[in-house]
């Protein structure tokens, strides 16, 4: 099985997001994977993150402003797959960076880093003519989002080639700032796995164990990332101690919700 599959076939998994080359990110990773992190999804800073709320806006204006290249992030993610051979690591982030240099480069590049995945916010599958082909010829695979928005007119364009799991973003708004009713979670998940075996994990405004618990009841993964870049903003450097301890508590919430 790939690494994705055996995450998601230990019941629902935690998904953790950080963003690279904001404090100690090496540590910080350690961090999550001692907490019981299931997959990990590691951010490529920008300077123009439409898809996020002011936490991990801060935190990409930290990263760069520190120097973070893309490179640094490849390393990151290098060192990460020697230290956590079976730990799903997924880049997450917008089109600039991960196209500058060619589509076919990035993906290469994250093939040689070990990287499992690809979420990109800003291409939508209709446009999606060369990022995605070039990820899956690397053998990457491309995780796409879905939205309430996402009606069952356009959910099969968003299903198309996407693998490794669906990132259901559960409002229709920036990360970390609201959260959905459990209600329209679970009947949107339902709704979507009507039509794809893929596994949905659940994003956007889940910030606390109790929250992360209630959805994994009805969802095969829960993705928590504002509350844990708010801990790098206010520990800095020193952030590891206190994301392994959130992310403990958060694992065990989704581990045992069914």
């Amino acid at each position: 099985m790939t690494r994705f599959e055996t995450a998601f076939s230990r019941g629902p998994a935690l998904v953790c997001f950080i963003t690279a080359g904001d404090g100690d990110t090496a540590a910080n990773l350690d961090a999550l994977v001692e907490g019981g992190a299931d997959v990990i999804e590691l951010g490529m800073p920008f300077t123009d993150p439409m898809a996020d709320g002011p936490a991990i806006q801060k935190a990409n204006l930290r990263s760069l402003g520190a120097g973070t290249k893309t490179a640094d992030i490849l390393k990151l993610a290098t060192d990460f797959r020697a230290r956590h051979p079976q730990v799903p690591l997924v880049l997450m982030g917008y089109a600039n960076p991960m196209t500058i240099r060619g589509p076919e480069w990035f993906a290469g590049e994250c093939a040689k880093a070990g990287v499992d995945g690809v979420i990109c916010v800003d291409i939508p599958p209709e446009e999606d003519g060369e990022l995605g082909p070039a990820l899956r010829s690397a053998g990457i695979c491309l995780i796409r989002l879905a939205t309430p928005t996402t009606d069952a007119a356009r959910l099969p364009a968003v299903l198309d080639g996407s693998s490794g799991f669906l990132y259901y973003v559960s409002v229709a708004g920036i990360t970390g700032m609201q959260q959905a009713a459990i209600e329209s979670i679970e009947a949107n998940v339902s709704r979507i796995k009507q039509s794809s075996a893929i596994p949905v994990a659940v994003g956007f405004g889940v910030r606390t164990p109790e929250q992360a618990r209630e959805i994994a009841r009805v969802a095969d993964g829960v993705v928590v990332g504002s509350a844990l870049v708010d801990l790098v903003g206010e520990h800095g450097n020193n952030a590891a101690g206190p994301i392994r301890e959130l992310t403990a508590a958060l694992a065990e919430a989704v581990h045992t919700a069914r």
